[in-house]
């Protein structure tokens, strides 16, 4: 991996043969554990402008270039979190020269209050080409990361490293979009490029771009010697999707049936259902036949891996050589472009079954022989990083390379709920098709539940926190740790896919650090102090979801700390809070939180209505915000059953949710009402 310094470039053709499909990651920490921001592409013509609005590629547009250019949104990384970009650079429209990759923050917040801004570009084999790390992003709230251009008839790309103070109004401007602002304000779009290809493959800095950019083209490549545009530019719709997608309806139309025995008539039936190879099959035929055929969400699920915007098609129990006897994948992803072809071999697991480290090392090599691009396995479990679900050997001696990459049916049933639910599909009748789908995955026999198992270790940990004979050291503990990681991401997808907004779980490790160190620390404190724990952030909440499962006592704890109003008197601030909460649980306990390390009062919510005044501090302290909590008994057994603990943790987050946090996210912003009261 090569690391760039600011204004640096590199051809991608040098780093790797297989830069045709490339994915690019941004990244980021905050020392709170809070702040996020938003990533956009613009893809530019060889005068450092967007052809037409649908070339600004961001949350509200996420695919851009005739599907060359795809948003993937974020992936859990064992530093946080990353926002991927998938780039298919043999299927850029031939006008464009130039696409920009940023990022922009909202609500008043800086860059410069981050940490650890980075980006790395990988292959399609997903091995990392480059990393770029920002130094000093300033005090800008849209930040250029890099960009990636034509020369010569290669792709390169250059780091860039460039702040705007206008925000994402003023870059998206400079770069010929328009965007809508409260004011109708006038559209700014002068361009004066400067530089030259020798100054770029010197890797040499343009100057004079100040922090707020007032020509776009500065940095644009693609410009041999300098070109003046004409000042203005003539103003175009605000950016939006080419038409309007489908999606559908929460509450379904009153059903026809005479009685509740009737049952609706299903595209993907499961009461013929009967081992686990039958539905391995079954699965694997429903979903590779539905990405097939809605081309959204295909693009969706193999996007990440590699895989080029081309016709997608789908195969099952084909046959392949392989010594004495043939193998027979689930499946085979085969997607083609421009002539090229891509191609994945799919093995699928259901019901909890564990991947065979033989059976996908003997993929792997068909994969090499044959010149295939991908293994993909399917299973109800979740991926870790540093943890590995099977173990194979790559042979450093082959020219081509294969990527194996993991995909649990969790991540499945959320991107097509998301699609179906909340970002829509082309017709009615994809949107039907993934209906079906998602019933299919989520019915009791298909066997494609997601992570449903805290693994053998869970019981012997839980009786040894118990009896206080779990010892530091011990690899049972790691296991436990390992497998609650697993089951907060499997939370965040399944509340993400019900509420369309981003739910990640937030890590607060040092970036560069070992998962596998990491995780050996949490099993030390686990055994230590028996408690588990973990914390989500909610596109739109007030703050942080944090989760707290306490073996010692069986009792699920979740909470989330909000900031107390600055205006008004205690008093009022406290009644508002209340007012907020007035159809949360009676049992919620609210705790006042002061500054500095003292202890403010705490209560219930059914004791607090009548008496709110028993939340203000009783020392004259300063009251800083609340912290909100509802408690539970956690499930005693390993899996999801009723009385299980993952049904338990399920449970508990979708009551606090429901109770507590929508409530306060609907209230919104604090705002003052008048006087207020002593």
């Amino acid at each position: 991996m090569q690391k760039m310094t600011k204004g640096a470039n590199v051809g991608l053709a040098a780093l790797s043969e297989s830069v045709s499909s490339v994915v690019m990651s941004l990244g980021w920490s905050s020392p709170t554990g809070e702040g996020d921001a938003d990533v956009s592409v613009l893809l530019l013509d060889e005068n450092g402008k967007v052809g037409s609005d649908t070339d600004f590629c961001f949350y509200n547009n996420p695919v851009a270039g005739n599907g060359s250019v795809q948003l993937l949104g974020k992936t859990p990384t064992a530093d946080g979190n990353e926002d991927r970009i998938s780039f298919d650079l043999d299927a850029v429209p031939a006008g464009v020269e130039q696409i920009v990759v940023a990022a922009s923050r909202y609500g008043g917040a800086r860059f410069g209050d981050l940490n650890d801004l980075h980006l790395t570009l990988a292959d399609s084999s997903g091995d990392s080409l480059v990393q770029f790390s920002v130094e000093d992003a300033g005090a800008v709230s849209a930040f250029i990361f890099g960009e990636l251009y034509r020369r010569g008839g290669e792709w390169k790309f250059r780091a860039v490293g460039q702040g705007y103070e206008s925000g994402l109004a003023g870059l998206a401007t400079d770069f010929g979009v328009d965007i809508d602002d409260d004011a109708g304000g006038e559209e700014q779009a002068e361009a004066t490029g400067t530089g030259t290809e020798a100054e770029a493959d010197r890797g040499t800095e343009s100057e004079g771009i100040p922090a707020q950019r007032s020509a776009a083209p500065a940095l644009a490549p693609a410009a041999e010697a300098v070109v003046e545009e004409p000042a203005a530019v003539k103003p175009r719709t605000r950016p939006r999707t080419a038409r309007k997608k489908v999606t559908l309806p929460r509450s379904a139309k009153k059903s026809l049936a005479e009685n509740e025995s009737w049952r609706t008539a299903r595209l993907f039936p499961l009461s013929a259902l009967k081992n686990d190879r039958e539905r391995e099959t079954r699965a694997t035929s429903v979903l590779l036949s539905v990405m097939a055929q809605v081309p959204e969400f295909g693009r969706r699920l193999t996007a990440g891996f590699g895989a080029p915007a081309g016709r997608m098609e789908t195969f099952t129990e084909v046959s392949l050589p392989h010594g004495d006897s043939p193998r027979r994948p689930d499946g085979v992803i085969r997607v083609e472009r421009a002539g090229k072809l891509w191609t994945a071999l799919v093995e699928t697991k259901t019901n909890g079954n564990a991947l065979k480290p033989d059976q996908v090392q003997a993929y792997m090599d068909i994969a090499a022989r044959r010149g295939y691009e991908a293994v993909i396995t399917l299973s109800n479990d979740v991926a870790l990083e540093g943890s590995p679900l099977v173990e194979v050997r790559i042979d450093g001696r082959r020219k081509h390379k294969v990527a194996l990459w993991h995909l649990s049916w969790a991540e499945v049933a959320h991107q097509a709920q998301m699609l179906i639910r909340h970002e829509g599909v082309g017709t009615a009748a994809h949107a039907w098709l993934l209906q079906e789908l998602l019933h299919y995955l989520q019915h009791e026999h298909s066997g494609c539940h997601g992570f449903q198992n805290m693994g053998s270790s869970w019981v012997p940990v839980r009786k040894g926190i118990d009896d206080e004979t779990l010892c530091q050291g011990d690899p049972r503990a790691t296991e436990v740790i390992e497998n609650w990681e697993r089951l907060v991401r499997q939370v965040c997808l399944r509340l993400g896919g019900e509420l369309g907004q981003k739910v990640l779980p937030v890590q607060r490790a040092k970036r560069g650090s070992d998962p596998r160190a990491r995780r050996a620390d949490l099993a030390d404190q686990l055994c230590a102090h028996g408690r588990l724990h973990a914390e989500l952030r909610i596109e739109g909440s007030p703050g942080i979801l944090a989760m707290a499962a306490d073996l010692r006592t069986g009792k699920l704890r979740t909470s989330i700390d909000v900031p107390a109003i600055e205006q008004g008197y205690p008093l009022s601030r406290v009644k508002r809070l209340i007012r907020q909460l007035d159809a949360a649980p009676a049992d919620l306990h609210i705790e006042t939180l002061v500054e500095g390390d003292g202890v403010g009062p705490r209560g219930t919510l059914e004791r607090l209505r009548p008496e709110p005044g028993d939340l203000l501090p009783r020392d004259g302290a300063e009251m800083v915000g609340f912290r909100l909590s509802l408690f539970r008994g956690m499930g005693n057994g390993r899996g999801s059953a009723e009385t299980g603990f993952i049904r338990s943790v399920d449970d508990a987050v979708d009551r606090f949710h429901a109770g507590v946090v929508a409530p306060l996210e609907a209230r919104g912003p604090a705002r003052r009402t008048g006087g207020g009261e002593r």
